[in-house]
């Protein structure tokens, strides 16, 4: 692991190092450059001189040549067209390739001063060219005139110095490395020291002595103290921070209100459990930042935030969530979330929501039940009001008339009073409060025959036959008399929907885990579109024949309560003309 130290010396080394190089290798380029522009500008000062000497009016150049005797320059004469017509290196100078393409002669051809340096393609060795344009008498370009010269490389000049120079940059790096070494030292130990105050300030910030060290500074002693006492201060802050947060996230977690925190750009920062269970979030996803609309896809969240924001005071909605087809509704509580005194403008927004589906339902049901109670009583007791009129302004001579209306009122009035007792069951069956005796052994063929004999009178007068089948000695621990107040619930219904001499089957069988009790029927069945519904309280599929039968549109909604009661459930299986098959399914008990 890295310290101070470490990285500081080897920082400040490579630094010190590689400014040292690159100054060096600077200092190289720039002299070997100066190098070869010295000597570029002497060579063209010479052939300057040299110009006059050798191109001589009326004299051949080869002679001009050969009459500057021995010297270190070689001398070249080249025509217009690049050919070389006199070298002082070479007896036979037409043999030589052309010259016209060398950079040093195009820019004489062009009038200037051509300069090079390269290897020489005849010789093989370094040459520094200089090239200057020959003119006739008429000031036109007639040639060039090139001096050139062997010069050894920079590099070949220093060699004899690169040794002590060499042991000198050597001894330069190694006094900076221990330059860099001493002044890491004196970084690292204070700091050092300061490290080991703010790790120990947790557990006890002030359990360290203040030391002092010859080679501290005043500024290092005073950051030490400082430090001891914002180690203390912070240690305590956090000591509270943490408690407040642990209690925030217990409250938090054991809210059943869902909980949403967000900054002022709508990005979510705190969701508590019930949130994520509502708007299905995992923790992961929530640290990741998403936005409120990403996590929640309701666009009426995001706009009451939003005026939350802008008018900066609280609101209150009602929203409605469609999870999986079905509707959960929320009553949401939006309010702005404010820093400290000191701190001026918004931080976020805060949503609380409370779950109120059950309060809707609740709500839903009570209205819908009063409204079917009103509508079911509302036809028998307008008929009773009218007949018991009719009947005061009826003769006492007419007794038709009376038994006639007499016999109205009692069939409005037992409607009536099948309604009530209806009522009354469905309130005994969902108030757990209610004491009931505990279920028991019961016979269930037994409960089938029950059943039937109840409801054989209606079934004479159509001629239905009511068949049962049950396996000898069939058992199970069931509340038998709402068992058989369900079976007749059902016989009934199979008689009333069923033509006449037809057949009504109720049949009991057991499976693996369950009681499984059937009644079925072949009259005019039940369209698909109803099923779904036929258990709810007062839902007729035909409401005009349903009451023409008698019915009061609660006896499947007790059919499906009785079973809830013994911890089961029922179904149904019908088609429009092919008649209906209900099956109580009960979970066996030992």
């Amino acid at each position: 692991m890295k310290t101070l130290f470490t990285a500081t010396f080897r920082v400040l080394l490579i630094s010190a190092v590689t400014m040292a190089l690159v100054f060096i290798t600077a200092v190289l380029l720039c002299m070997n450059s100066l190098y070869y522009e010295t000597n570029l500008r002497t060579l063209r000062d010479t052939a300057r001189v040299l110009l006059p000497l050798v191109v001589k009016s009326g004299e051949a150049l080869q002679a001009g040549i050969a009459s500057l005797g021995d010297t270190p320059y070689r001398i070249t004469c080249i025509q217009h067209d690049g050919r070389v017509i006199a070298d002082s290196h070479r007896v036979e100078a037409g043999d030589m390739e052309n010259h016209r393409d060398r950079p040093e002669v195009k820019a004489a051809l062009a009038g200037k001063e051509g300069r090079a340096r390269r290897n020489s393609s005849t010789l093989g060795t370094q040459f520094l060219y200089a090239a200057l344009p020959v003119y006739d008498g008429e000031g036109h370009i007639q040639g060039v005139f090139r001096l050139s010269r062997q010069v050894p490389s920079f590099w070949q000049r220093i060699a004899s110095v690169a040794v002590p120079f060499l042991f000198l940059g050597i001894l330069l790096i190694l006094a900076a490395g221990g330059m860099v070494y001493l002044f890491a030292r004196s970084l690292s130990r204070p700091v050092k020291r300061l490290l080991t105050i703010a790790q120990a300030a947790t557990d006890n910030p002030q359990g360290l002595p203040l030391e002092t060290y010859p080679q501290d500074t005043k500024e290092w002693i005073l950051l030490e103290k400082a430090l001891r006492g914002m180690a203390a201060a912070l240690s305590s802050r956090i000591g509270q921070a943490q408690a407040e947060g642990r209690r925030l996230e217990i409250i938090l977690n054991g809210m059943t209100e869902a909980v949403l925190a967000m900054d002022t750009q709508l990005m979510l920062h705190l969701v508590n459990p019930k949130a994520r269970a509502v708007f299905t979030l995992d923790e992961t996803t929530v640290l990741s930042r998403l936005s409120l609309l990403a996590g929640t896809h309701s666009t009426e969240l995001e706009t009451a935030a939003q005026r939350v924001l802008n008018c900066k005071t609280a609101e209150e909605l009602h929203l409605t969530l469609h999870r999986g087809g079905v509707a959960r509704h929320f009553r949401v509580f939006a309010a702005p979330l404010t820093g400290d005194q000191e701190r001026v403008g918004l931080e976020g927004v805060v949503m609380v929501m409370s779950d109120i589906t059950r309060l809707v339902k609740l709500e839903q049901v009570r209205t819908d039940f009063v409204a079917n109670v009103s509508h079911e009583l509302r036809t028998p007791i307008q008929l009773v009001k009218g007949f018991s009129e009719n009947l005061l302004d009826t003769s006492l001579d007419d007794p038709g008339e009376i038994r006639h209306g007499l016999g109205i009122i009692a069939k409005n009035v037992r409607g009536m009073e099948n309604l009530i007792n209806d009522l009354l069951t469905l309130v005994r069956l969902e108030d757990e409060g209610i004491p009931r005796p505990g279920m028991e052994e019961q016979d269930i063929g037994f409960l089938l025959e029950e059943a039937c004999q109840g409801i054989s009178l209606q079934a004479k007068k159509k001629a239905i036959t009511l068949t049962v089948q049950c396996p000898p000695g069939l058992t199970a621990k069931v509340y038998g008399s709402f068992i058989i107040q369900a079976l007749i619930n059902l016989l009934d219904n199979g008689v009333k929907y069923s033509p006449p001499s037809s057949e009504v089957e109720a049949r009991a069988y057991t499976t693996e885990a369950n009681l499984v009790i059937q009644v079925q029927d072949r009259g005019i069945g039940i369209p698909g579109e109803h099923l779904e519904r036929i258990f709810e309280r007062f839902y007729r599929v035909d409401r005009a024949r349903s009451r023409e039968a008698g019915g009061t549109g609660l006896g499947l909604s007790i059919v499906r309560h009785i079973a809830l009661l013994h911890q089961g459930r029922v179904e149904v299986e019908s088609h429009a003309g092919e008649g209906s098959r209900f099956r109580l399914i009960l979970p066996r008990k030992e």
